[in-house]
């Protein structure tokens, strides 16, 4: 009977598989790599730095300016208000106009004029 050939101990095959696995690589692309990853580790750094200091800027120009839009924002509502408030006493007054001295306005001239207050919702062209 013949004799099965002995098992390699189990440290003695991790370091024949570790050599294989390092012969298939050169050495001297495993440094270009390591090289080129260090390059782009370094621009990443850089870039985040850039980019944190960015955030805080606009972080501290918003805070600079956040109570001056509000305060803008606020007054333009105001004046919305007051201007829909004028709107609705104009036609009130046209109509009343319109009621009251029939003959001085021509058929249907009223009808245009009575409403031609711009829509303060839609967007400027």
């Amino acid at each position: 009977m013949e004799k099965p050939p002995p098992e390699p101990a189990p440290a003695a095959a991790a370091e024949e598989v570790a050599a294989r696995f390092r012969s298939l690589v050169d050495p001297d692309d495993v440094a270009s790599i390591r090289q080129t990853q260090h390059l782009i580790m370094g621009r990443l750094q850089d870039s985040n730095a850039v980019l944190t200091h960015f955030n805080e800027y606009s972080e501290q120009c918003f805070a600079e300016v956040s109570s001056d839009f509000a305060s803008k924002t606020r007054l333009l509502k105001s004046m919305k208000a007051d201007l829909e408030h004028i709107f609705t006493k104009l036609r009130g007054m046209k109509a009343r106009l319109a009621s009251t001295y029939p003959d001085a306005f021509p058929d249907g001239a009223m009808s245009k004029t009575m409403d031609q207050r711009p829509d303060l919702e839609s967007p400027l062209d």
